[in-house]
């Protein structure tokens, strides 16, 4: 899984936000949306083409943090040339947490190496925790984390509107649903390390 890059959490895209964003595509609103679709797109085949597993995700990064720059009153002379830098700044600081993601993945592999009764055990505190989750909670953290690579984003989108909730709304639910679940078994694993 390719982690987003951190961005300001206090920033939200709002109606007036998008409109300002849509305004330097187009005066014309009708335009303004085509001229966005072909922007998305570019940006999709952009992450694409460099082997990201989260293409949309990331130009869903890139959109934003264009839509926060301009809502904050950044002057934008070339938009092009503007998009594809930050989208290459998005870009790198993926890899940078995909490297950081894939050393803990090696470190946790050659620990579970030489653990297994600790692997039963975070097993256990795993499917207890999550059984103490509401049902919902579980069924949309199962979901969420239920399918591959390009199935995934369909399988999230699907999701997203089977709850009537933006894609960005569903992620953040999910992020607050692990880390709940990391915490939980943390605990659960320092309690059946002390008994």
């Amino acid at each position: 899984m390719e982690p987003l890059p951190r961005k300001k959490k206090d920033w939200v895209l709002t109606e007036q936000s998008l409109r300002r964003f849509l305004s330097l595509l187009d005066e014309d609103p009708a335009r303004a949306g085509e001229q966005y679709e072909i922007l998305r797109r570019k940006l999709v085949r952009f992450f694409e083409w460099r082997g990201s597993a989260t293409p949309e995700e990331l130009t869903d990064e890139t959109l934003n943090r264009l839509a926060r720059k301009i809502d904050e009153g950044e002057a934008i002379r070339n938009l092009s040339d503007y998009v594809g830098g930050m989208a290459r700044f998005v870009w790198l600081e993926a890899l940078k947490e995909q490297e950081r993601a894939r050393g803990a993945f090696e470190e946790l592999r050659a620990e579970s190496q030489y653990s297994s009764p600790v692997d039963s055990s975070r097993v256990e505190c795993f499917e207890s925790c999550l059984e103490g989750l509401l049902s919902e909670s579980r069924t949309l953290i199962l979901d969420y984390y239920r399918a591959e690579r390009s199935d995934k984003i369909k399988l999230r989108r699907q999701l997203a509107e089977k709850l009537g909730v933006p894609l960005n709304a569903l992620r953040i639910r999910a992020h607050r649903i692990r880390l709940q679940l990391e915490k939980c078994v943390g605990d659960c694993l320092e309690k059946s390390e002390e008994g």
